[in-house]
């Protein structure tokens, strides 16, 4: 019934304009709808729907990432943006915080205003359809 229909992602926040400043500004992406209950942001055709809440306690795991072609060009960009990328003991990172995954994948973190930990991934060449 669902493989057809379009996903709809969310991720919270407790501070709707601080969220708009950071998925709009650093992060380029563009607002299609905002009004109290939430903003609606166009992600590349799927909608990521930023959602207040009271208080919120930020997951320890990636909550929302993005498929990039070039991860090295992507964390330097977002890092001109004023995006901090995340390095995390016994992960062998680069100089740019990127992690390579045992299958080749390439991956890098960071987090929004609220904490939630977003992410990049750069897959190999052979095209796997996982996410990080």
């Amino acid at each position: 019934m669902l493989a057809g229909a379009d996903l709809v992602a969310f991720v919270p926040t407790t501070d709707l304009a601080r969220a708009r400043t950071f998925y709009e500004g650093a992060l380029g992406l563009r607002v299609i709808e905002a009004d109290p209950s939430a903003l609606a942001i166009d992600a590349n055709g799927t909608m990521l729907r930023v959602t207040p809440v009271p208080e919120l306690r930020p997951a320890g795991y990636t909550v929302c990432g993005w498929r990039v072609d070039d991860i090295g060009a992507a964390v330097r960009d977002l890092g001109g943006r004023g995006v901090g990328f995340a390095r995390y003991d016994g992960m062998a990172q680069d100089e740019l915080g990127v992690w390579t995954a045992p299958g080749g994948a390439k991956v890098a973190w960071f987090a929004d205003p609220d904490g939630n930990v977003l992410s990049l991934t750069e897959f190999p060449p052979s095209g796997s359809s996982a996410t990080a």
